[in-house]
């Protein structure tokens, strides 16, 4: 069988048009209980789900994942009241056969636009900035910027052509991974493109609204953007293994993340591709233990004011049934926050709040399968069994 990538609407993930072989994967690590314990906080409560819950959700994940040819899954969900479940499965590296484990490090992808959006939500309850205010107040030469605000941008709906999705932009970030862009060399591949829609009339998922809130934030604070949501976000929020990176490397442990977005479409090992293309969208870096903490902190507004976290949850339809997007957040089937893919890997990382659930995944792929991102197949699978009415369940992403 043979896949051809598709645009991937929730991702920071490239865009390249070619036909790849099936990704093969070496067999599969016994299912492994890892449970996380830091920071005095016990991931693994000894109320577990139960065995007859806990054997169905270990087969859905395990099937799903020799399905689509995860490598490797880390699953940790947890249901107040009910118990909690955290696996790991499959392999961290498919070349030695090294099991994944649940206290690794990934790449989060598109989860960085919580950090961002919730860093640049802060100055608004500071007043030092307004959701309306255009973005020509605080960068020049944005194409219909005195009509696009930071409202636009974070909710997906300035109009403005992503530059992912420019041809050369690909071709340069695919014939040198190790690159490094900034900023303003990322924005100007979408500039040479006309905007999509006007502002406020159409959903369409964008890297390039994000880019531009970091620049805003940069400019408002004066400082570099990491170190904003380093200490105005990570920090208040107690995330010791979350870092906005500023080269190549990841912590260890870490899987090797596998993707087959490349030149000539062959699988290769993306672990250490320089993330600096993606930025305020999706450079960041964290582990189960921080994203099971920052799902609920996001979704129920922790680090803001009531008034601007109700602004942040006011989601709109996206075109696609039972998922709509908000600032810098998404809503599939009640479950709260975001997803993320950049390549090699993938993560969701919700908050339930009619159950107060919780469900964190990552893996080290973020090749599609029939056209779905595998995260998303992985997060229907584990909420059709646990939360049957609110089933995660983001669409297949328009070719």
């Amino acid at each position: 069988m043979r896949r051809t990538p598709t645009r991937r609407l929730f991702a920071t993930a490239l865009l390249v048009a070619s036909v790849i072989a099936p990704m093969t994967v070496t067999p599969a690590a016994a299912v492994q209980v890892s449970c996380v314990d830091r920071h005095g906080t016990d991931d693994c409560p000894q109320h577990s789900l139960g065995p007859k819950l806990t054997a169905r959700l270990d087969k859905a994940i395990e099937d799903v994942r020799r399905q689509a040819d995860i490598p490797g899954v880390v699953v940790g969900l947890w249901m107040p009241g009910k118990g909690s479940y955290v696996r790991a499965t499959g392999v961290a590296d498919t070349a030695t056969g090294r099991p994944m484990t649940s206290d690794m490090y990934v790449r989060i992808g598109s989860e960085t636009k919580t950090f961002t959006v919730t860093a640049l939500l802060k100055l608004v309850d500071a007043g030092r900035i307004r959701l309306d205010d255009p973005i020509s107040k605080y960068v020049k030469g944005v194409p219909n910027g005195r009509n696009i605000t930071l409202r636009h941008l974070a909710e997906m709906r300035s109009g403005l052509y992503p530059y992912t999705f420019d041809a050369d932009f690909q071709h340069d970030l695919l014939s040198d991974p190790n690159g490094t862009y900034t900023p303003h060399e990322l924005l100007a591949y979408g500039y040479k493109h006309k905007n999509t829609s006007a502002p406020g009339k159409k959903f369409q998922y964008s890297n390039s609204n994000l880019i531009l809130l970091g620049l805003v934030i940069e400019k408002v604070t004066g400082r570099p953007l990491a170190e904003v949501i380093h200490k105005g976000v990570l920090r208040p929020a107690h995330l010791r293994d979350t870092l906005f990176p500023d080269n190549a490397e990841i912590p260890d442990p870490h899987p090797q993340g596998y993707t087959n977005q490349t030149l000539s479409g062959e699988v290769t090992d993306a672990t250490h591709w320089n993330p600096s293309w993606a930025w305020a969208a999706g450079a960041m870096i964290s582990n189960l233990h921080d994203l099971r903490r920052w799902a609920k902190i996001v979704a129920t507004g922790t680090l803001l004011s009531p008034k601007t976290q109700a602004e942040r949850l006011k989601t709109l339809p996206t075109g696609f049934p039972g998922t709509s997007y908000g600032l810098g957040i998404l809503n599939s089937g009640g479950w709260i926050g975001h997803n993320g893919s950049i390549p090699g890997y993938e993560t969701v990382t919700v908050y339930l709040p009619s159950k107060k659930a919780t469900l964190v995944l990552m893996m080290n792929t973020d090749i599609t399968y029939q056209g779905q991102e595998p995260s998303s197949l992985v997060a229907r699978a584990i909420t059709q069994i646990v939360t049957p009415k609110n089933v995660y369940d983001r669409p297949v992403p328009p070719r």
